[in-house]
């Protein structure tokens, strides 16, 4: 894992129907340390996904630049690894065979990759879904598969897009509290970008609020782990916390 650096970012539109240049991203700069765990969060049409775009390589910048362990993003690469909000599976392989993909494209060999794809599952605490396709899965386990499928190619940074907005809110707790345990044990460089607040503050070291293409705030996240749903939703701090950054939010 390394860092994520951002630094001076700017993305402009040509508007064709305007007839003008439109500015999405306005001199963003941002620092996710190795192994930190940053949530991004905003009103929609703020920015957030586009900013999470040009990281992946899927966009080109307008202006400043991206590293990732001090190099440059020049456009997509192993090296980021991107959850989406749909699932993305493919679903004439195997869960397994979805896991050991990156590793595959990589040139490792069969036996090892699928030992890697195997010590994931289970992380997951998926092994018994090994040989299902993603079509015999719920959604909530479907985007299991998606989340360590991402972990398992070893990026040095995992980007994800409201990657549980497709999921009941039961299911969303539960996936939430699992990706908090899963982050603990292998401390990936995350940055997550929601709309959800709550969720902001449950998952994260530090919420990111962003407004109309610009940095408001950035706030530190200091509640104990590991966090449950449970130990958390009568927490006064973590209520503090989600009513500080949902008034920037509002206010954006």
């Amino acid at each position: 894992m390394k860092s994520l650096t951002i630094r001076n970012l700017s993305k402009t539109y040509f508007d064709l129907y305007a007839g003008t240049n439109h500015t999405a991203i306005h001199d963003v700069s941002l620092e996710v340390a190795e192994g930190d765990f940053v949530a991004v969060v905003g009103p929609s049409g703020c920015g957030k996904s586009t900013i999470l775009n040009m990281i992946a390589g899927f966009i080109p910048l307008s202006g400043g630049e991206i590293l990732v362990g001090g190099r440059p993003v020049k456009g997509p690469g192993p090296d980021r690894g991107v959850v989406f909000q749909s699932f993305a599976l493919f679903p004439w392989k195997t869960v397994l065979e979805n896991v050991a993909f990156g590793p595959k494209m990589r040139g490792v060999g069969k036996a090892e990759r699928e030992a890697i794809a195997r010590e994931y599952l289970a992380l997951a605490k998926l092994t018994e879904a090994a040989n299902r396709y993603p079509n015999e899965l719920s959604g909530g386990m479907q985007q299991r598969v998606g989340v360590v499928r991402a972990l398992a190619n070893n990026p040095d940074v995992l980007l994800m897009d409201e990657p549980f907005a497709s999921v009941d809110a039961q299911t969303r707790m539960t996936l939430q509290e699992e990706l908090t345990r899963i982050w603990q044990e292998k401390r990936p460089t995350v940055l997550f970008i929601t709309h959800d607040v709550g969720e902001a503050v449950f998952l994260a070291n530090r919420v990111v609020v962003l407004s109309k293409g610009r940095v408001l705030d950035d706030i530190g996240i200091d509640l104990p782990r590991p966090r449950s749903w449970d130990a958390l939703n009568e927490d006064a701090d973590f209520k503090a916390l989600s009513n500080r950054v949902l008034q920037l939010v509002r206010s954006a």
